[in-house]
């Protein structure tokens, strides 16, 4: 199949440039005849775009792809709405829905989502990053470290800067030790959490030492507000019609502009569905965070900081993965390592870059967690190894592949969410010692399930590629 961006018929030079276009759009429109009037195909790797030009035909030659075992984002969704609906049956007042709730979980999801987004360029060319959660809290306590007066007193976007600059480095050192050395990742970054570990706890001062943001200095008090703080309601309806407006025009002039030159693109009903689901969720969410959620309206209404700061990180992400080289180059990798490399792909600078990325990356979701603990971080709340689990769980859960070439940005973002959803729903059912058993064993059954799915959609490839 031809690369996004590239029509996958072949023109006929002697055409002149309308007539091609036209012969193209007829070639199409008679493949997606074909293909949708033969539901027994296989079409699990063929995008709807290319089958559809209505929006029935879209919808059904979707469902084609979930019967294929390629289901998408299908499965976190409808676990998301179980999640949802079963704990607000089974929690004290049935509470898990109120909006100072669901605030709190955006808050405490917004981490998770960070740190799958930065998992996924890992796991995309089949490898995995288990220092993850480490290099995090490190990337975090660098920032708080260097914005603290008396001390360093750095601007905090300085400081912002050198800690992901910091984490960058550590991950390329792994990345090097993986790709060039052909060390397994697993291994190396098991040994770069344990000592990342080890050195999170040295420079937060000791087994019982701590880092705190003082929120009357101004310049700590940016950090401190990357997700306690708030935009007033008014700015967060003005953001959301901002935000959506841009998206709309985007996939709109998009869409206008493949047909145009003769490429496939969906229908323009299916284009208007997304931008209204845009619309729709974006209403939700602002909805839920500018209501009156207790008595100081002030302190309770808006939206918070970080989930404007986490979609331009999940929209960078999305472009970089989707529309350039380097995106194609890492699913290149992950689906054919061997392929790649015939190609010219540089698997070990790839590799390398992967890891690199994931790090920095890696460092801002620190950055967040740390706001989110009200600016402080210590070696008691501050717990690299689940958060590992949780950032690695999220990923696979989100529809990333462990198997490499399958995975998104919003895949990251979804399963933050549903990870963040089941950590809090379980603390509020109040169950004493159980919490914590629950806060594993749940999502290691969601996971569990993520993984079967994965692989029951890859039945029938043609198999694993080695690693080269």
């Amino acid at each position: 199949m031809a690369p996004d961006g590239e029509d996958p018929v072949t023109a006929d030079p002697g055409q002149p440039p309308a007539e091609t276009a036209h012969a193209r759009r007829r070639q199409t429109e008679a493949e997606a005849v074909a293909l949708v009037a033969a539901p027994d195909m296989s079409v699990a790797d063929v995008p709807p775009e290319l089958l559809a030009q209505t929006l029935g035909q879209y919808l059904r030659a979707s469902w084609l792809r979930v019967r294929g075992g390629d289901s998408g984002v299908l499965p976190v969704l409808m676990a998301m709405v179980v999640v949802a609906v079963v704990f607000q049956i089974i929690t004290p007042e049935h509470a898990f829905l109120r909006p100072s709730n669901l605030v709190y979980i955006f808050g405490l999801s917004t981490v998770y989502m960070v740190l799958a987004i930065a998992e996924t360029l890992v796991l995309l060319i089949a490898e995995i990053d288990l220092s993850v959660g480490a290099v995090a809290l490190i990337g975090g306590v660098i920032a708080f470290k260097l914005v603290q007066q008396p001390g360093a007193d750095w601007p905090w976007l300085a400081a912002i800067l050198a800690a992901l600059v910091a984490c960058g480095v550590f991950g390329a050192l792994q990345g090097i030790l993986s790709a060039r050395l052909k060390i397994p990742s697993f291994i190396v970054t098991l040994g770069g959490f344990l000592l990342f570990s080890g050195i999170l706890i040295v420079v937060l001062g000791g087994a019982d030492g701590s880092v705190n943001l003082n929120t009357s200095d101004s310049n700590q008090a940016v950090i401190y507000d990357l997700v306690q703080g708030t935009i007033t309601p008014v700015a967060s309806w003005i953001l959301l019609v901002v935000v959506v407006g841009g998206i709309g025009t985007a996939l709109w002039l998009r869409a206008a502009s493949r047909r145009r030159q003769g490429l496939v693109a969906p229908p323009k009903s299916v284009t208007a569905v997304r931008i209204v689901l845009v619309a729709i969720v974006g209403a939700a969410v602002v909805a839920v965070c500018t209501v009156n959620r207790g008595t100081s309206l002030k302190s309770v209404q808006g939206l918070p900081w970080v989930i404007p700061i986490v979609l331009v990180v999940a929209a960078v992400w999305t472009l970089v993965l989707e529309r350039t080289r380097f995106g194609r180059y890492l699913y290149a990798i992950g689906g054919n390592p061997e392929a790649a490399r015939r190609a010219g792909v540089s698997l070990a600078g790839m590799r390398t870059w992967a890891f690199a990325l994931c790090s920095a990356t890696a460092g801002l979701g620190g950055i967040l967690l740390g706001s989110f603990f009200y600016g402080e971080y210590s070696t008691n709340t501050a717990d690299p190894g689940q958060l590992v689990l949780y950032t690695v769980a999220a990923a696979v859960i989100g529809g990333v592949s462990l198997f490499g070439g399958r995975g998104k940005a919003l895949h990251g973002v979804l399963g933050g969410l549903l990870i963040g959803g089941i950590a809090y729903g379980v603390s509020l059912l109040n169950l004493g010692s159980l919490s914590t058993p629950l806060q594993y064993i749940l999502p290691g059954g969601v996971l569990l399930a993520a993984v079967l799915i994965d692989v029951l959609s890859r039945r029938g490839s043609t198999g694993s590629v080695t690693r080269v």
